[in-house]
């Protein structure tokens, strides 16, 4: 039995994010409307599994929702090409830690950005 490994991912929001959440536009002081607005996230499923259950409001066999408020109503798509150069990683420890830095040095080269 292999280990799970856990990837970061980037999906693009809809600007509309900053405009209708208060959360997301207080969590984002840097925006000048310029770049993009992003949601930063890790799974240990694939990129495409997890961005299908954030859009559909994917809950577990419990009931437990595990998709994102945010990325169901105002994701786009994913964006690989701010993602693809960090590898698969083995904890999940790991990828939370790995995810806040992605999120944090996007936000100082002022793009919007969610992470949980």
């Amino acid at each position: 039995m292999s280990k799970a490994q856990y990837r970061i991912y980037v999906i693009e929001l809809s600007k509309r994010v900053f405009t209708e959440n208060a959360k997301f536009r207080a969590a984002n002081p840097q925006f000048n409307g310029v770049l993009e607005c992003l949601y930063v996230g890790m799974t240990s499923k694939t990129h495409k599994e997890r961005f299908l259950q954030h859009k559909t409001g994917y809950r577990n066999k419990k009931g437990h929702k595990l998709s994102s408020n945010i990325v169901e109503k105002y994701g786009s798509y994913l964006r690989p090409s701010l993602y693809n150069h960090i590898d698969p990683l083995s904890t999940r420890a790991e990828a939370l830690k790995m995810e806040e830095l992605l999120a944090l040095e996007l936000r100082r080269k002022r793009y919007a950005v969610w992470f949980n």
